[in-house]
């Protein structure tokens, strides 16, 4: 995959996260109990061997910068190629900002890139794939342009959504952009192989022409005149586009099935390292079907919970179905159930904190409880 550089998008939406993007993008929420939404993305391309990687930011990406360093982790501090991040021109703000702009201002990036094809992806889509089989794909059907997608996935679509019309031999003939009422149960998973040279013509035409996004302005407006097919993706899918679908898919890697096959089916997922001592449990610890980092001190229950690193959970404390990010600190006989603790959260003992499977408690980062 020496001739294929990645792009990783994060002009996304984030309006649906709460207090998880307030100061950080999407691509910069923790998941998993060690991970970032990044990483997945990420890994799948390490993993095809791509070695030039190219990440366009919009705004609040110092966290992001923090967690991705150099890339060393991901084996992409190189002297040739490697990871480039790509902030947005600082002297120039539009009315309309959107991705193709965002791309648009960099376009010196992929001239001087050697490589001449291109992946590009978001980062809301979770998952474990083989982009060298969907490479294969797109070098088989003769495509112009291959989207990744996924049928089937469980309704109703939540936040933004774009679905596409396939024919039997999965060429793309329409593209449905947040339907009211949708009319394909293939959403694509905002993952798109093209020849670098198109890529550059499409946003110079879009942005010649005042238009700012990607799918419906460069996608759409040229569905006609270009070879656009779909690749079907078979694997687990967790789409990240509301705090409701983000605490499901968390969830959701309790299940042995689900964890095995995303961070080990196609290859393992990488992610930044810091050396923690494993977890200590008191005798006094109840542990049961969690999912619990390294650097954690339980003494009290915790069920069907996942913890990331550094957590430490008080004696005599219940925390069922709940998500508590790294260092936040429980005190003793506090009662949890269905919360999302942000980072560096202090809770005193005796709190009780309740919330909903469809609508889970968010507490900030560094909120003191006392």
């Amino acid at each position: 995959m020496s001739e294929v550089m990645g792009v990783i998008n994060l002009a996304e939406p984030m309006d649906n996260m709460q207090y998880l993007t307030e100061h950080r993008p999407l691509g910069a929420v923790p998941f998993g109990g060690r991970y970032r939404l990044v990483d997945f993305t990420l890994s799948n391309m390490i993993n095809a061997g791509i070695q030039n990687v190219g990440i366009f930011v919009q705004d609040r990406y110092r966290a992001l910068m923090d967690h991705l360093g150099s890339g060393k982790d991901w084996g992409l501090d190189r002297l040739r190629d490697g990871l480039f991040i790509l902030p947005p021109d600082g002297h120039h703000h539009s009315l309309n900002p959107g991705d193709i702009e965002l791309l648009h201002r960099h376009l010196d990036y992929f001239e001087k890139s050697r490589q001449d094809t291109v992946v590009m992806t978001g980062t809301s889509m979770i998952c474990n794939l083989d982009f060298k089989e969907v490479l294969a794909y797109h070098k088989e059907k003769d495509a112009e342009i291959t989207i990744v997608y996924k049928t089937g996935v469980p309704g109703p679509y939540e936040g933004l959504c774009t679905l596409l019309d396939l024919t039997s031999d999965q060429r793309v003939t329409g593209i449905e952009v947040d339907p009211v009422i949708p009319r394909s149960r293939n959403l694509s998973m905002q993952m798109y192989i093209m020849d670098k040279g198109l890529l550059m013509e499409l946003l110079d035409q879009s942005v010649s022409r005042g238009e700012t996004d990607w799918v419906k302005d460069c996608l759409n407006r040229n569905l006609g005149q270009l070879r656009v097919f779909g690749y079907p993706f078979k694997g687990y899918l967790g789409k990240i586009a509301s705090l409701q679908s983000y605490y499901r898919t968390t969830m959701e890697l309790l299940h042995p099935t689900i964890s095995r096959e995303l961070f080990f089916h196609a290859g393992l997922i990488y992610t930044k390292v810091k050396n923690e001592p494993p977890t200590k449990y008191h005798e006094s610890a109840n542990v049961k079907t969690s999912l619990i980092a390294n650097g954690c001190v339980v003494e009290g229950t915790v069920e069907n919970s996942v913890l990331f690193r550094g957590v430490k959970v008080g004696k005599g404390a219940h925390v069922k179905n709940s998500v508590l990010m790294q260092r936040s600190i429980i005190g003793e006989n506090c009662q949890f159930e269905h919360v999302i603790l942000d980072k560096d959260v202090l809770v005193s003992s005796g709190k009780h904190l309740m919330g909903a499977p469809e609508y889970p408690l968010v507490i900030r980062k560094k909120t003191v409880l006392s």
